[in-house]
């Protein structure tokens, strides 16, 4: 019989193979109490663990991280690794991950010429199936998908094209322009629904539409414009019926929130939140030291798609779609409140919580140059920025902690967009490339030269299929995995 003290020795040992852990979702709400693992643990035993203690039916995948980076071995070895004491508590987040897998985009299906002057964006419709682009040439374009080939030109605008927005059900696509008018197109035909929208004096510099799951059909959206001013129009009555003013520089960026208002970024170094009835200003989001050039929501992807996800389903009815909308959009925010990040030409970018405070969350500094775009990966678990100074940084879109930088472009970096299953981020740069990372190894994952001179907008189709591309050479370029 073996004695009290061997016994002693056998315990000590087995804790020795423990590690105390305790498992959090992204927002930091624990999963149960601290429990003992062994240190031969890992993902695929935390993953059943997850699966288990949530009751989940069907077996998701998971993610899991400790201090932001990914646990990709057993529990054991990362200690090791890292020299991490077995004293403390170690805290385990786990992250849903899509359950799909996006292709990454290796090689050009198509150049599509048309555009005779710089092509300054592009958008993918909420379903994936349609194209549309915005040009120096004053024109927008629909393109088909399918042949790859020019499907309308859109001409009306007397004025470059400088930003394009589809309406989150599909049936509207708007476009505005350096004259400071705005139009709205029947994406099945190409032709103008009705006369321009004039109301602004100077450019348009960004446009948002009211979320589906508010208001269906689509009739509402917002404009902004370097005169300052903020306009909300409704599409059926084909005029503006709110005018947001207070801004005392150019409104450089808007965004339609989810929770119902309207937040404007502008060159007074001020983020304002509106609602949406008589346009009354709700509160200021002040820090800013200079331009605010760039906003993104954390709910952003399911707001631009609405209704639509990767299985390609059509809907027979607005209420229908509305109803789907709104599921999508409670799963995707969950207890949490909807997250904004700004970023601006003081380098810095903020993290906000509009709803709960007018302070922000945390300043994330790092950049060497201006911020020129912000983006939120589809299940809000990260933020992207783009910078002039050649980089892409990775940041955790809960806390706003810096993870990783990409380095690899060698000018200015534009324009971000993400794939839908918040695995892989694309690049556009004024070095004429694209680039693809990889979220998980945080390295490139793909170089894509073939624009002959700067590309100034990219867009990730949101079933995940396609990449777009335009800039300075005229030529519209189409990617595929």
């Amino acid at each position: 019989m073996a004695t009290t003290m061997e016994v002693e020795v056998e315990e000590q040992r087995e804790m020795d193979h423990n590690v105390m852990c305790l498992l959090t979702d992204p927002e930091g709400t624990p999963l149960g109490v601290p429990i003992y693992l062994p240190q031969n643990a890992g993902p695929k035993e935390l993953q059943q663990m997850v699966n288990k203690l949530l009751n989940n039916e069907e077996k998701l995948p998971y993610a899991f991280y400790i201090s932001d980076q990914e646990l990709l071995v057993q529990l054991g070895s990362y200690l090791q690794k890292n020299k991490v004491s077995v004293e403390k508590v170690l805290t385990i987040v786990y992250q849903p991950q899509a359950v799909f897998r996006i292709r990454p985009v290796n090689r050009c299906s198509a150049t599509i010429a048309g555009h005779t002057e710089a092509v300054l964006s592009v958008a993918f419709s909420p379903d994936g199936r349609q194209l549309a682009s915005g040009s120096g040439d004053t024109t927008v374009r629909l393109w088909d998908l399918n042949t790859q080939t020019p499907m309308f030109t859109c001409t009306g605008h007397k004025n470059w094209v400088l930003c394009i927005a589809w309406s989150p059900d599909g049936k509207h696509l708007v476009s505005g322009s350096k004259a400071g008018e705005l139009q709205c197109w029947d994406p099945q035909t190409g032709k103008a629904s009705g006369n321009p929208l004039i109301g602004h004096k100077k450019w348009i510099t960004g446009i948002s539409w009211e979320p589906v799951h508010i208001k269906a059909p689509c009739r509402r959206f917002v404009s902004a414009s370097k005169d300052g001013d903020a306009r909300i129009w409704d599409v059926s009555l084909r005029k503006c019926v709110v005018c947001l003013s207070g801004h005392t520089l150019a409104v450089t960026c808007v965004k339609w929130g989810g929770d119902g208002v309207i937040y404007t970024g502008s060159q007074d170094c001020t983020i304002k939140v509106w609602e949406t009835s008589q346009g009354k200003l709700i509160r200021e989001l002040k820090g800013h030291g200079h331009w605010v050039n760039s906003l993104a929501l954390s709910t952003e992807y399911v707001l631009r798609t609405g209704a639509f996800d990767h299985t390609s389903k059509q809907y027979s009815s607005p209420e229908e779609m509305k109803e789907v909308a709104l599921q999508r959009y409670n799963k995707m925010k969950g207890d949490a409140p909807e997250r904004l990040v700004s970023g601006s030409d003081d380098f810095t970018m903020f993290l906000w919580e509009p709803a709960v405070s007018k302070h922000p969350k945390t300043r994330m500094t790092g950049h060497q140059q201006l911020v020129n775009h912000v983006y939120f990966s589809p299940d809000g678990q990260w933020v992207a920025s783009a910078s002039f100074d050649k980089s892409v940084k990775l940041w955790n879109g809960i806390t706003g902690k810096f993870v990783a930088v990409f380095r690899g472009h060698v000018g200015p970096v534009y324009q971000i967009s993400w794939s839908a299953d918040s695995r892989l981020l694309l690049s556009g740069s004024k070095d004429s490339t694209l680039k693809v990372w990889d979220i998980r190894t945080q390295k490139l994952k793909q170089d894509l030269p073939g624009h002959a001179d700067e590309v100034f907008a990219v867009d990730w189709s949101p079933d995940g299929e396609k990449v777009a591309s335009g800039g300075k050479d005229r030529d519209l370029k189409l990617w595929m995995g």
